[in-house]
């Protein structure tokens, strides 16, 4: 709660997803794999000029187009199919109604989305969390980067001790958990990159990395 105190402090509330629903957010946390999200924003623009930005749209288009009208956000061919499978369960298993999907038993949710091709465990706990609005903690590789410099995190490496580490750690809360990881995501795109700038940095003085390099 002190790397949380002080990025907040120093950064401000992010606001995050940047979506108008939450059906834009869980075609963003799709198209987000590695991109950026500027390129992303095109993608959904592109879908939404086209006239196919809802589960039935995605459906009905066909995947050569598809891909084409999300290239921006690279991996494009892999990332139209990983749509349309996403899409195809939405409207088998929930006739399109994501309220009714977020309604379930969050634990077995997680689950089901993680069976889903292309949804991998970043991106369902994005989707649980943003769209769903579910407490589930999204581990990143800037969360990784940023603990680590701390000497901070579990000692075996992977996506669940890592979550474990901060879900045993903080309050089951979404917004906590909402605003924390869009800080680390900042910090670590703003400061914490892969060479850091830790002049000025608001954990310089808890950082073992951080006194290394200006030291």
């Amino acid at each position: 709660m002190e790397v949380f105190r002080r990025l907040l402090e120093a950064y401000g509330s992010q606001r995050w997803w940047p979506a108008e629903s939450a059906f834009e957010v869980i075609v963003g946390a799709i198209l987000t794999q590695a991109a950026s999200w500027r390129n992303v924003e095109k993608a959904i623009a592109s879908l939404k000029a086209a006239g196919v930005f809802s589960p039935e749209g995605l459906r009905r288009v066909p995947l050569e187009e598809l891909a084409g009208l999300i290239r921006s956000a690279g991996y494009f061919n892999a990332k139209a199919r990983k749509l349309k499978a996403f899409m195809e369960h939405v409207g088998q298993a929930y006739q399109d109604d994501l309220r009714v999907m977020f309604s379930h038993e969050p634990a077995e949710l997680r689950e089901e989305l993680l069976s889903i091709y292309g949804v991998g465990e970043e991106t369902a706990d994005d989707i649980l969390l943003y769209a769903g609005r579910l407490p589930f903690f999204v581990v990143d590789a800037y969360t990784r980067r940023i603990f680590r410099r701390l000497r901070l995190g579990p000692d075996e490496e992977g996506y669940e001790p890592w979550q474990r580490f901060f879900m045993s750690r903080l309050r089951r809360d979404v917004r906590l958990f909402n605003e924390y990881h869009a800080l680390l995501v900042h910090h670590g795109k703003d400061r914490c990159r892969k060479a850091p700038r830790c002049g000025g940095c608001p954990l310089l003085d808890v950082c073992a990395t951080g006194q290394a390099q200006v030291s």
